[in-house]
């Protein structure tokens, strides 16, 4: 049976450590083939991104810097990806970003994942 992350390549941009981990393995246990952690923004260089993965899971916050300029990298670059955050300010990003899921903090792995499959255009399984 395929899983929903089956081969993808995963960018988690994540400051907060045991979250970051977390969150790989749930992409892990869910068959994503590659999965780095950034917990910085200079360690992701938005030029890149668009040819190594082929989704990312942003936190709305990455030490205290805002990911939203680097989102809309992605966005331009064409890669699918989801908002993870327990920052609650949802309706900027729904009008900044419409369409992107902004999976809130705490999340359930189950949701994030669904979240991630969706927006790479593979329909949940469930």
């Amino acid at each position: 049976m395929p899983t929903l992350l089956d081969g993808l390549r995963i960018l988690v941009l994540e400051d907060e450590f045991l979250i970051a981990m977390d969150v790989e393995q749930l992409c892990r246990d869910h068959g994503a083939g590659d999965v780095v952690i950034a917990r910085d923004l200079t360690e992701v260089d938005g030029q890149e991104v668009a040819t190594q993965f082929d989704a990312a899971i942003v936190d709305l916050m990455l030490g205290g810097a805002s990911t939203l300029d680097f989102a809309s990298g992605l966005r331009a670059a064409g890669v699918p990806f989801v908002f993870a955050s327990g920052y609650s300010d949802a309706d900027e990003i729904k009008a900044s970003f419409p369409g992107v899921r902004l999976v809130g903090k705490p999340y359930s792995g189950e949701d994030l994942v669904q979240a991630v499959a969706a927006a790479c255009g593979r329909a949940s399984l469930g």
